[in-house]
């Protein structure tokens, strides 16, 4: 059965046959990239277009298999089907030439695929909107179409190799960003969507999506894509912190704690679950002393107080949760 999507596919070919003509499907003109760092193994797509939900669009992964960019007249089937050919065992471009062979529309389309060896394969139609073209190599494939210059894929693929030192996800973004100066999108900006999967694949799926942002609509999504990648990078420490929590080791757990609030010092989220390990720990009048000032900010976060040791979050002695809650 291993070859079973490939002939389902290639059967569709023999039902669409004349000329090519203007796929009546969602238009996704953009700029995207595709990557895998070699370090870590982790992959990663980015995207950004003048379209809305760009991401829902485009942006395909799956952990211990691959990521996919479809874009232009966008043959969304190309995400979920590519993935399948290559966790099949082809080629990111085995793969791509059996989804094509099978499209009519292709000449309108742009495709890239990379594997989790870092093989990539790309696609710019001949009938892509100017200025459309590709540039890929080891890693690394960038791809874009209708941008304002010709400048756009060669800003891309200088800004992935100068930028070699960053985690995966930031490097896509300053990709993203170099695509922008360069020109962009020649109609402007509208949605981005990064996504990044685990080189491998994992007995618990729900962890294998590393980060998973998307900006559906917004004056300059970039920017705010890169704005809550730093809001996601601050919950990891306070989910690491939580971890810490679990397992009784508080001093390690304040140094993720304090890692979030000073990357977000005015989230009161960040300080108010500090604050309540403090309190757990016996640090008493510190723990009373942060959350006074959040009580002033928001007094739902009192009520809130109150109603943890119900449920084991705050365990403290009546004395002490009388000093937390005074007003």
């Amino acid at each position: 059965m291993k070859n079973c999507l490939t002939l389902i596919v290639l059967f569709v070919s023999f039902h669409w046959s004349g000329a090519q003509q203007k796929p009546a499907d969602p238009l996704a003109h953009t700029f995207s990239i595709v990557a895998r760092d070699a370090n870590t193994g982790e992959m990663a797509v980015a995207v950004q277009s003048h379209w809305f939900s760009v991401g829902t669009v485009v942006v395909w992964g799956e952990a211990g298999v691959g990521v996919v960019a479809t874009q232009s007249f966008v043959n969304q089937s190309f995400g979920p089907n590519g993935l399948a050919l290559m966790k099949e065992g082809k080629s990111p471009q085995e793969a791509m030439d059996v989804l094509l062979t099978a499209d009519q529309g292709r000449d309108f389309r742009q495709l890239a695929l990379l594997d989790t060896q870092g093989r990539v394969a790309t696609y710019t139609g001949e009938k892509c909107i100017d200025h459309a073209g590709h540039s890929n190599g080891e890693n690394f494939s960038v791809q874009a179409n209708m941008m304002l210059t010709d400048g756009v894929v060669a800003a891309m693929e200088k800004a992935w190799k100068a930028h070699a030192e960053m985690p995966l996800a930031e490097r896509m973004v300053a990709v993203l960003q170099a695509a922008q100066e360069a020109g962009g999108d020649i109609r402007g900006k509208q949605s981005a969507a990064l996504l990044v999967v685990k080189g491998e694949a994992t007995a618990e799926p729900w962890n294998a999506r590393l980060v998973d942002l998307r900006v559906d609509d917004h004056q300059d999504p970039i920017k705010e894509l890169e704005r809550l990648l730093r809001v996601h990078r601050a919950y990891e420490h306070m989910n690491r912190g939580d971890l810490y929590v679990e397992k009784g080791a508080m001093n390690d757990a304040m140094k993720e704690y304090n890692a979030a609030m000073n990357m977000f010092p005015d989230n009161l989220e960040m300080q108010y679950w500090t604050a309540i390990t403090l309190a757990n720990d016996g640090k008493v009048e510190a723990a009373t002393a942060m959350l006074q000032k959040i009580y002033a900010e928001d007094s739902n976060w009192r009520e809130l107080t109150r109603r943890l040791p119900k449920v084991g979050l705050l365990t403290v002695t009546e004395e002490d949760f009388g000093s937390l809650i005074m007003e």
